[in-house]
């Protein structure tokens, strides 16, 4: 059960719960090529090779680009994130606990949707990389992830770059950032910046699913072409939803999140790891 149930009783606390500072939700299913309602433990994305047009020659056979057909295979995970409430504590407390801990399980369902996404990115055998040359996330480094995303003519729009809270630090120093002449970001403003060289940033946060790798204060981070057509593949079998049930037996209610789902790098070519030295930041 809620092991922190009983500071919330009522002469420690009014009608408002402060949960713990947490992500509400996923933040990078809209960056992946979703497919809802997958029945199996797996499911495979179909890919197909570029073709080469050949020029045509008067009353000769035509010649087949013979593009190949192939399948990546996304492989599904169960997950639970459940909680018990006693029914003995509900008249002490005086906030709907069961309502409270479905925040609190939709947001750890949300993480977990992401760390699905972020360990397929991280598994991904990509030869896209870009050195950290201790430096922390620069603009540099940005051009050099359009550069890698250019060469392969992926898509224009539909890129992104998923960073950590330290590498946005590291980018709102940077000469190009912070100069207003410069750019219509206004980073200094805001302190934020949500778009950068075509790239769509989202800053993640630490997070105890493991969130961004980082190693010996070296973060990997992941610039990539995303959306309907992008190379980021996920496959829900049962979508985040949350449940309350009664257990006799516990005399408690039982509040559960449901997952499943599993990722795949669909094309690693379109996977760019740009690491990012973080030791400077305090």
């Amino acid at each position: 059960m809620s092991k922190y149930l009983t500071a919330g009783q009522i002469e420690a606390f009014g009608d408002d719960v402060k949960h713990a500072y947490q992500a509400e939700g996923s933040t990078l299913r809209k960056t992946a090529r979703a497919k809802n309602g997958v029945v199996g433990g797996t499911y495979q994305f179909p890919t197909l090779s570029k073709g080469t047009a050949t020029p045509r020659v008067p009353q000769t056979d035509v010649i087949p680009m013979n593009v190949v057909h192939a399948r990546v295979t996304a492989t599904l995970t169960d997950w639970n994130a459940p909680e018990y409430t006693d029914v003995f504590d509900q008249p002490k407390n005086n906030v709907d606990e069961q309502k409270e801990l479905s925040f609190t399980i939709g947001s750890a369902l949300g993480r977990r949707d992401d760390q699905v996404m972020l360990d397929a990115l991280d598994a991904a055998s990509t030869s896209q990389t870009v050195a950290h040359g201790s430096a922390n996330l620069t603009t540099a480094k940005f051009r050099s992830g359009k550069r890698f995303l250019d060469k392969i003519g992926a898509g224009k729009t539909d890129r992104y770059a998923v960073i950590h809270a330290n590498n946005l630090y590291g980018m709102l120093g940077d000469s190009d950032a912070d100069t207003f002449d410069k750019n219509a970001v206004k980073a200094l403003v805001d302190g934020e910046i949500n778009k950068w060289l075509g790239f769509e940033v989202i800053t993640l946060e630490d997070r105890d699913e493991g969130g961004l790798p980082v190693a010996s204060s070296i973060r990997t981070t992941y610039f990539y072409h995303g959306g309907p057509r992008g190379t980021l593949g996920l496959a829900v079998g049962i979508d985040m939803r949350t449940e309350v049930n009664y257990i006799a037996e516990k005399t408690s209610w039982l509040a559960n999140g449901l997952y499943s789902a599993g990722a795949v790098g669909i094309e690693a070519t379109g996977i760019v790891e740009i690491f990012c030295d973080e030791s400077g930041v305090v």
